[in-house]
């Protein structure tokens, strides 16, 4: 399964309406607002890349007050550890 972490930013005072509407979306697993060059953390994950692009493309990068996203796709192959 296709998995990305998008750092977004947002107009001021916009954080938690924007939390609110990403938390809906269905490949959305995980947002967290966040202190530092970034003010909202967000953890997606999709049953295939085709899903994941409109979700990202479609859905995130429209969310009224967003006005900036950095996108981090994780590569699989490279292992890790995630904690549940």
């Amino acid at each position: 399964m296709p998995t990305a972490y998008i750092l977004v930013n947002c107009t001021l005072g916009s954080e938690e309406k924007i939390i609110s509407e990403l938390t809906n979306l269905p490949d959305v697993k995980e947002v967290r607002g966040t202190y530092g060059v970034h003010d909202v953390f967000v953890k997606v994950r999709s049953s295939d890349t085709e899903s994941m692009n409109n979700t990202i493309t479609n859905k995130i990068r429209k969310v009224p007050g967003i006005t900036s996203t950095v996108t981090l796709v994780v590569i699989e192959e490279q292992g890790g550890k995630e904690s549940l």
